[in-house]
């Protein structure tokens, strides 16, 4: 007896639908494996690990992650990666300790409606100045001047960092502080760089997971520009001063800071809630008049048209 045709059955019936899905709202931020085996297996992703001579088997939540930090010494299946991308997960490879971002996925049949706003704004000077202008107000409130340009902005934020860095010190009893990210001496960096730096890459993950799971490109930055991540660095910068920067200060003298950021910053966000507020302000910034931000809105391939714009898409329009 052939038991393909039911095997295929039960496989499809087991597929993730729209509606099975959690909105990227309701998933966990990240998780950062290293040194292990991530395999699909009957029951889901399983990542295998050894632990005092013995293999430890641990069970992915794919459908509710939002990001997957794949540190060294982690080799991962196809197949593991096909869940993974089905589920809408974000997979980074990233360095020792989460220090550098090499490579992301994307995952596949992504709406575009956020998409195109960006890259309408994005080409617009006028308007990646307006998105410029409410990406710095975010970060000052009613403080700056409504009349500040471009460049008067970028000037006062460079002084709201550098005096955030002195409170935080003086906070913490340490001489004055300089940001530094050197990767080429790592080790050579004090307690507070490293574990800025091992947070802020985890930060970057989960934006770059809300990024992708609207649809936008992290590529087509507002303020930032020139590199793959110019948009993840954009609405990161949103956040380092709520959740990074006092994070790391308060690890000064940690003898494991990168570790111990990310365990502290994984756990400070069970609190925060930081994905669906990344996704709201990302559609604020990018359209603030629009009304609608149902991230699980069933989403249809429309058709483009010179002179109609968007035309109903699965429709024959063979008698035009």
């Amino acid at each position: 007896m052939n038991a393909t045709p039911a095997r295929n059955a039960r496989q499809r019936l087991a597929a993730p639908t729209a509606a099975m899905l959690p909105r990227i709202g309701d998933c966990l931020s990240f998780l950062y494996v290293d040194v292990a085996r991530i395999v699909q297996d009957d029951t889901g992703v399983t990542a295998f690990f050894e632990l005092n001579n013995e293999q430890r088997r641990v069970a992915l939540p794919t459908a509710a992650l939002g990001c997957l930090l794949l540190g060294p010494g982690v080799s991962i299946t196809s197949r593991a990666l096909s869940t993974l991308a089905r589920h809408g997960t974000t997979v980074i490879c990233v360095g020792s300790a989460g220090i550098r971002c090499y490579a992301a996925n994307v995952p596949d049949s992504l709406p575009t409606r956020w998409l195109e706003r960006q890259a309408r704004a994005w080409a617009d000077d006028a308007e990646r100045t307006a998105v410029a202008r409410r990406m710095y107000l975010q970060r000052f409130g009613d403080t700056a001047p409504a009349t500040a340009t471009i460049a008067q902005l970028r000037g006062l934020e460079g002084q709201r960092m550098k005096a955030l860095y002195r409170l935080c010190a003086q906070q913490h009893a340490l001489r004055p502080f300089k940001r530094s990210y050197a990767p080429d001496d790592w080790d050579g960096q004090d307690p507070v760089n490293r574990a800025l730096s091992a947070a802020n890459t985890c930060l970057y993950g989960i934006v770059h997971a809300a990024i992708n799971a609207i649809g936008c490109s992290p590529g087509l930055g507002f303020i930032h520009t020139g590199t793959s991540h110019s948009f993840v660095y954009d609405i990161a910068d949103l956040y380092k001063a709520e959740l990074t920067i006092p994070l790391a200060f308060s690890l000064h003298d940690a003898t494991d800071p990168e570790g111990q950021a990310r365990r502290s910053f994984r756990d400070g966000l069970r609190l925060f809630r930081l994905l669906p507020r990344i996704v709201a302000d990302i559609q604020t910034l990018l359209d603030p008049d629009d009304g609608t931000r149902r991230e699980d809105a069933e989403e249809l391939v429309d058709l483009w048209d010179p002179d109609f714009g968007r035309l109903t898409g699965g429709t024959n329009y063979g008698h035009d």
